[in-house]
């Protein structure tokens, strides 16, 4: 109840043990108007946020592949919010690396896709925001081809032995955990940050000669890599 009504309740209380017979129609007036000003006082409408196809490029592998020519990877991301602050996410992309070291020389290349979900720790402020902070998980697969790996074993005492691996093609399968932002910088354009721990579900199957990068993972001969995701995206969105 605001202020105001509060002071009329007790001058009309005050009033009443002074003179009764004025007391009565001021307090009906009171209650009158303090009834009229809280059906008045409007409602909070909930939030329609509508539907938001969010289409993005991620530019920070590219900057890292500019300065090495051992690896790379390229990739983008699309995500569509469903509700409740939860966006299904997908991402997909290519890359390869070249070993070529003294001892083991090697090409691989992989296609990959990953899909998942989103889920934004931020409170909107109205309709019209779609900036987030958001906590993620994604399931990925990756079908990584490797050529024939030469190899070289230095033995002093029976001289040094050359073989070869044969080519192999297997499937690469990981789990996700990701951390991420994003911020509209004009409208419909949008940019953030993805930090990624990875985990690797089925590494025994290529424990022979790894891949020295499979795109969208990292180093091949471990179980688990952390890395980092910059992207520019486009917004379109429609109503309900």
């Amino acid at each position: 109840m605001q202020v105001q009504n509060i002071f009329r309740y007790f001058f009309t209380l005050s009033s009443v043990l002074i003179v009764l017979f004025v007391a009565s129609p001021v307090v009906a007036q009171t209650d009158t108007t303090a009834t009229e000003e809280e059906e008045s006082e409007p409602k909070a409408k909930p939030l329609e946020v509508g539907h938001q196809l969010c289409i993005g490029v991620d530019i920070f592998n590219p900057i890292v592949n500019s300065f090495s020519g051992a690896k790379s990877s390229y990739e983008g991301a699309i995500s569509y919010y469903l509700k409740n602050e939860y966006y299904l996410a997908a991402e997909g992309g290519m890359g390869g690396s070249k070993a070529d070291y003294d001892d083991l020389k090697y090409t691989s290349n992989n296609y990959f896709g990953r899909i998942g979900f989103n889920k934004s720790l931020l409170t909107r402020n109205s309709d019209h925001d779609w900036d987030m902070l958001f906590a993620g998980m994604r399931v990925a697969m990756a079908n990584v081809k490797r050529s024939a790996a030469t190899y070289t074993i230095t033995d002093t005492v029976w001289g040094d032995q050359t073989g070869l691996s044969e080519a192999k093609s297997f499937a690469a399968v990981w789990a996700e955990v990701t951390l991420g932002m994003r911020v509209e910088l004009l409208r419909g354009v949008m940019a953030g940050w993805n930090l990624r721990a990875k985990f690797m579900m089925n590494g025994r199957s290529f424990e022979d000669v790894a891949p020295l990068n499979i795109a969208g993972f990292g180093q091949g001969d471990k179980n688990a890599n952390f890395n980092f995701n910059l992207y520019v995206c486009y917004a379109i969105r429609w109503h309900k």
